[in-house]
């Protein structure tokens, strides 16, 4: 029998998704074959210290009466000291060394800044370790929904209608209020540029409400968006890089998110199961339109260099799909939509973990 793959679940970060982050590595540990790997979690505490967690430590779960977080157990993870070796170790609560061996690859499950944001993925491209999902541009590219937007347009994708505006730009000309929303239609969207799970996101439809929005996103980054509301519909699309260099794939069924009115898809819906937003899955498209999304969601994660996995969310308009963002390290709880596009197209939550991991150890697959 062949020796397992030894894999280091890396999670928690220091973002404002550190609990999604946890309850995704709960779900990754539970379902990746211990027969075939060797799973070694390692958290990151808020403060940015690794630490080596045992799995019955891992009981993380969003509806508990506190949001979970990686407790400090006092031990200390280590990195190879270089691209020589790849020796992991660990400093335990009594101050002694113990060697971990060898590692084959790295799972980050980080999702927000300092995780998903291409600073994690340097690190690792620092000391030659593969990992699961995209490269630092990549990464970096599609956390900063500004920057995306930018790219996508140039090449010739449609996106929402919007403007980005700084925190220093905001504290230096506090009367570019009577214009921010110049040429956009409400209700309006402010986001933060670099955050995820709707973290900081509100719903405007006044400009009255403006400032209190901006600073809501403001406390989760320096720099945000403002967008129109897309008349369509809310769906999405799950992608994966291609085996050896081929075509990237995406699943062959999309999902809808149907919202009440006046309302949004944000951190409970996404969640928690708030009562105010549906899923739908599969979603009711003709095949023109399903292949209209399928073209774009390629041609996006393509001109973006990503090469790992994405989710891609679109409004399908009358006048065909407008990307809304690119997610390169989605959810992978229980109720998450890229595991569960994957599972209708089918491909179960198991065999989709081997798939990215085949994906991490393919060179040719990471290539541009």
């Amino acid at each position: 029998m062949s020796a397992k793959i030894r894999v280091v679940l890396l999670f928690g970060g220091r973002s404002s998704e550190h609990s999604i982050s946890c309850v995704t590595a709960k779900n990754v540990y539970d379902a990746l074959d211990k027969q075939r790997y060797d799973v070694l979690p390692v958290g990151i505490r808020a403060n940015g210290q690794m630490q080596l967690v045992a799995p019955e430590a891992m009981d993380y779960r969003l509806d508990a009466p506190q949001l979970p977080h990686v407790i400090d157990n006092g031990s200390q993870f280590h990195w190879p000291q270089s691209s020589a070796s790849r020796q992991i170790s660990v400093t335990q609560a009594d101050g002694s060394l113990r060697l971990l061996g060898e590692v084959d690859l790295v799972f980050p499950v980080l999702h927000g800044p300092y995780g998903e944001d291409g600073t994690v993925q340097g690190m690792l491209e620092l000391i030659s370790l593969p990992y699961v999902g995209n490269g630092v541009l990549a990464s970096a590219l599609c956390m900063d929904k500004h920057f995306t937007k930018l790219v996508l347009a140039a090449a010739g994708i449609q996106v929402a209608p919007g403007r980005s505006l700084s925190r220093n730009q905001w504290q230096r000309e506090p009367e570019l209020l009577d214009s921010l929303d110049a040429g956009l239609n409400y209700p309006l969207f402010v986001k933060p540029a670099r955050a995820g799970s709707s973290m900081g996101v509100s719903r405007v439809t006044s400009k009255q409400a403006l400032p209190a929005a901006l600073e809501t996103a403001f406390a989760h980054d320096a720099a945000l968006l403002i967008e129109s509301s897309v008349s369509g519909r809310e769906v999405e699309i799950a992608v994966l890089g291609g085996r050896n260099g081929t075509r990237p794939r995406t699943s062959s069924v999309i999902g809808e998110i149907v919202c009440q009115q006046g309302t949004f898809y944000d951190f409970d819906a996404k969640y928690l199961g708030a009562d105010s937003v549906t899923l739908h899955l599969p979603a009711v498209v003709t095949e023109t339109e399903l292949k209209q999304l399928q073209d774009t969601a390629v041609r996006a994660f393509e001109a973006t260099g990503c090469t790992g996995l994405a989710r891609v969310d679109f409004f399908l308009t009358e006048h065909g799909p407008v990307v809304n963002e690119l997610n390169t390290l989605p959810g992978f709880t229980p109720i998450s939509m890229y595991p569960q596009l994957w599972q209708a197209s089918g491909l179960s939550y198991s065999e989709l973990l081997n798939e990215l991991i085949a994906l991490a150890l393919d060179p040719a697959s990471r290539a541009r």
